[in-house]
């Protein structure tokens, strides 16, 4: 990494972290920016774990543990579906994690399960560590964080190649991988179509939708169980929810009912995207805790206007 002074490249230092709680405090600090997650509680005890940071993704409605490793000689992998099990085999005390530290409550079924993942955080991981996560579906996510001089912190994921599936591993009786998978999924973007029973017409529109969306600048796709989100780095542009005949789109405009430093946001506290929509094609949509706008997409002809609807949103990241 370098820093441009005049015509000259000036080298940027890492000057890294002196203890794993360091890394701890600037995630759990900034969640919200980091990875659009709710904090919930720090060094959670429950079993025979202890669980770094728990957080709250209010979009999927799901847990999310984080795990910080200043070392790189632990396996992520054994250390991950441990950890899942847990929160699989101990619902209620998670909820009641979340209802004694937040104003909303939540019951069993306000949470999708399915959708549970860990993020494990570390200034690097090893070659062996990478390659035992290298699966299409493994329900984790590596993160590399670097700290350079200047105060700048940087996030990289480590993106699975594979296109192998790790339930292949968890074959047999008493395997914990398979145990955990037979309720965690993680979804590629062709599940997600399958899933919706996308027809064929609609699926063209998308890629065609998806091609053109993926010539603008650190754009990329993440699928979940009912929609594929487009993202600008940590940030969604748009969520794409499938239906046979359609994709309805959704941009959101601000969230609001949750907690902060104390506090619930209000709606009328937040600065709200405003959409310049000339056609007047999109409509507004809100519950208690976002605002959106959105379209139903159903023919390639008006991708054109929507792109430039997207655009918006996008420079607005």
């Amino acid at each position: 990494m370098y820093r441009l002074k005049g015509s000259a490249l000036e080298t940027v230092n890492n000057e890294g972290f002196s203890l794993e709680k360091n890394i701890q405090e600037i995630v759990e600090s900034n969640l919200e920016s980091l990875f659009d997650l709710e904090f919930v509680a720090t060094e959670l005890s429950i079993s025979e774990f202890r669980f770094d940071s728990l957080a709250f993704d209010r979009e999927s409605r799901s847990f999310v543990i984080i795990e910080y490793k200043k070392k790189s000689s632990s396996s992520v992998i054994d250390q991950g579906y441990a950890y899942l099990s847990t929160m699989l085999n101990n619902k209620a005390e998670f909820i009641l994690e979340y209802n004694e530290r937040k104003s909303e409550s939540l019951k069993r079924e306000d949470v999708d399960w399915s959708q549970s993942r860990i993020l494990f955080i570390s200034p690097s991981f090893t070659s062996y560590q990478k390659n035992s996560v290298n699966f299409k579906d493994v329900p984790f996510e590596l993160w590399e964080i670097k700290r350079f001089s200047g105060d700048i912190i940087c996030l990289d994921q480590i993106t699975p190649s594979s296109k192998e599936s790790i339930q292949q591993k968890g074959k047999g009786k008493d395997n914990i991988i398979g145990d955990v998978g037979k309720e965690v999924v993680v979804f590629s973007e062709d599940d997600t179509l399958r899933k919706k029973n996308v027809g064929e017409g609609i699926k063209e529109v998308y890629y065609t939708l998806r091609e053109r969306l993926s010539e603008w600048e650190d754009v990329r796709f993440g699928a979940k169980k009912n929609y594929i989100a487009a993202w600008k780095n940590k940030r969604v542009v748009a969520y794409f929810i499938f239906r046979k005949s359609y994709i309805r789109t959704h941009v959101s405009r601000g969230f609001f009912g949750k907690k902060k430093d104390g506090k619930v946001i209000r709606k009328e506290d937040i600065k709200l995207f405003m959409l310049d929509d000339p056609k007047k094609m999109f409509n507004t949509w809100e519950n208690d805790y976002k605002s959106v706008y959105s379209y139903d997409l159903k023919r390639t002809g008006d991708i054109d206007y929507l792109l430039l609807m997207l655009k918006q949103k996008y420079d607005s990241i």
